[in-house]
């Protein structure tokens, strides 16, 4: 339980720190005369929000805080199937409690009660440069890509494990540079359907975009990098 509880916080803090600073400083549009931090500062929110919960948490459970991280994981036979299930719920829960602290703080503030986005994804006319579903899906497989094989390649070895947290956030950074823009920036099905279940309507309808994406890219990752871990140790 104390694996399941720590993926919890995790995932409460990433969705928190990431959704709120994307509602906080008004998105690409701007916003409370914050508009200028734009991409930057919400991209840097992600990437800091999983290296504090990395170094808090990932001792505990491996702060997948991510079911396409555990789905690979899973994959690569690091994970059970008993605690894939158990970390899927987890995350799933602190996403949506995230989410939800998010929105008692949107309510109780003067300036953003009338904001009604959570830092939700989307495709289409939600999307800031109007990408197609096909085109967001595909951003999102790639992201995902991207992003697991960089985990699996960190924490591969004892050499490099212990910088992570800190490579994990980096590259969760460098995807939603290019990718809030494009989507808003999934690559995480658990903080998809976090903020799309509290402002539903078209997050809540688009959102299996953004579940569907991130696992295929996650799996992805993880068969390539066994592939690849295969060939090296048969050279």
């Amino acid at each position: 339980m104390k694996k399941y509880l720590a993926e919890f916080v995790g995932t409460l803090i990433l969705v928190f720190f990431g959704c709120g600073t994307a509602v906080v400083t008004g998105g690409l549009t701007g916003g409370l005369g914050m508009g200028t931090l734009g991409v930057v500062a919400i991209a840097l929110a992600f990437g800091l929000a999983i290296v504090a919960a990395a170094y808090g948490i990932a001792q505990i459970s491996g702060c997948h805080v991510n079911p396409a991280v555990s789905l690979a994981m899973l994959i690569s036979g690091k994970l059970s199937v008993m605690d894939f299930v158990g970390y899927i719920i987890a995350q799933v829960v602190g996403a949506i409690a995230g989410a939800g602290l998010l929105k008692l703080i949107v309510l109780n503030s003067e300036a953003l009660k009338d904001v009604t986005g959570l830092g939700q994804n989307g495709f289409g006319a939600e999307s800031a440069v109007g990408l197609s579903m096909v085109g967001a899906l595909i951003v999102e497989v790639v992201l995902t890509f991207v992003f697991v094989m960089a985990i699996l390649g960190v924490t591969s070895s004892d050499k490099t494990s212990h910088m992570g947290g800190l490579v994990i956030g980096l590259t969760l950074t460098f995807v939603h540079i290019i990718g809030i823009p494009l989507t808003g920036t999934s690559v995480n099905p658990a903080r998809s359907l976090g903020p799309a279940l509290l402002v539903g309507g078209t997050a809540l309808s688009q959102v299996w975009v953004f579940i569907l994406a991130p696992l295929v890219g996650g799996a992805l990752a993880a068969l390539v990098y066994k592939a690849m871990y295969a060939s090296k140790k048969a050279a």
